[in-house]
């Protein structure tokens, strides 16, 4: 596990919503998701620079719409944007996992990254 995956695994287990357990390098059909919450049916995936490359972007294209047609929404961060402001990938996990269906925005196309939402107090209920 890298740097980056462990702060996040760290905060993922401190989040205070009930039915938000993570699970690692969680099987998903042909796939290994870095973190999947089931219950609320969020992929969080953590990138190196490799993904940046096109033969990385392509396969996590593919690989995003795979989940999408499972029903996952996908939030992709990098590496140093977990490591750096990690209160704001938090926020916008939090803000994920408090979304009701209806309020989720359309998929994007990939590789689209979750953008870090300001600073918010996750200790709050959705």
């Amino acid at each position: 596990m890298s740097d980056a995956e462990r702060k996040l695994w760290w905060g993922l287990r401190q989040l205070p919503l009930e039915g938000t357990h993570f699970r690692r390098q969680a099987p998903i059909g042909p796939y290994f998701a870095d973190f999947a919450c089931h219950e609320k049916k969020l992929i969080i995936e953590i990138d190196g620079s490799q993904h940046a490359l096109p033969t990385h972007a392509a396969a996590d294209a593919k690989w995003t719409e795979f989940l999408a047609a499972s029903g996952y929404r996908v939030l992709r961060f990098w590496n140093n944007e977990v490591l750096k402001e990690t209160e704001g990938v938090m926020q916008a996990i939090y803000d994920a996992l408090c979304e009701t269906e209806s309020q989720r925005p359309p998929p994007l196309t990939p590789p689209h990254r979750a953008e870090a939402r300001g600073e918010g107090n996750p200790e709050s209920e959705c």
